[in-house]
Formats: C-alpha cells, structure tokens, sequence
C-alpha cells in the first residue's frame, strides 16, 4: 500500500490535511461516536487531531491517486442520484415497468444502496442518511 502524495485527505467537519504529513491512524475505542471515529497523527503536532471519518475511509483516501479519488467522488454522486430516482417511482409504476419492460426497480435499487454502502464510511452518520432515502 502507498500512499499518495499531494493529496488533501478530508479528516471531517471542514479537516483537511495533505496525505503525506499524516503519520498514523488510530480508531477511537472509548467514547467513539459522531465527530470521533479515528486519532489522526499529523507530522509536526504534538497531540493527533480527532478525526470524525473511520480509519478505513481516511486509509482508503490516503492510498488512491487523485484521479481515483475524483472518480470515486463522480460515481458516487451518480448513484445517490440514480438512488433519489428510483425511490421516487411508485409502487404502481414499478409494476408496470417490471411487467412490460422487464425491469425489476426493487432489485436495481437494493443493488445500488449495497454499492454505496461499502463506498462509503459505515459509521459516518451522515453520510448514512443519504442510504434512507
């Protein structure tokens, strides 16, 4: 694993440091919850700042290029988009659309809140709200 360097790594709540004046990680066992998920050492300070992203997000950040790291973002963002629409289709619609064009909307949209799920941060809370549409 590499990290990337040049690349501002999003820590949470406006925290963004470049990728390679990050040291370590380390997960919050004790009073872990929204805003405190992950103790990130920065090169230079003296005390890890906490980091309101999972280790697991903040890693995944710290060893894609750039261009993976935009892409990602750009996917993303279409499937939270193609997940808004299909959650918009009523029941009655669905029914015509899996019966004539053979399209079942159910399965598509379970398959696309999977895919987000394991893009995104499972502790981030809000980013799980986008998942309850």
């Amino acid at each position: 694993m590499k990290v990337e360097p040049g690349v501002m790594i999003q820590l949470g709540y406006g925290k963004y440091f470049r990728s390679e004046s990050i040291i370590g990680l380390e997960p919050i066992e004790e009073e872990r919850g929204p805003g405190k998920r992950t103790n990130v050492y920065i090169e230079g300070f003296s005390n890890p700042i906490v980091a309101s992203r999972g280790e697991g997000a903040i890693l995944r950040d710290l060893t894609r290029s750039p261009d993976e790291i935009v892409q990602m973002q750009e996917n993303t963002e279409l499937l939270k988009d193609l997940l808004d629409s299909l959650s918009g289709i009523p029941p009655m619609l669905r029914s015509i659309i899996r019966e004539q064009g053979n399209w079942d909307l159910d399965r598509l949209e379970r398959h696309v809140r999977e895919v987000l799920e394991t893009e995104l941060d499972p502790e981030d809370d809000s980013q799980q709200l986008l998942l309850s549409v």
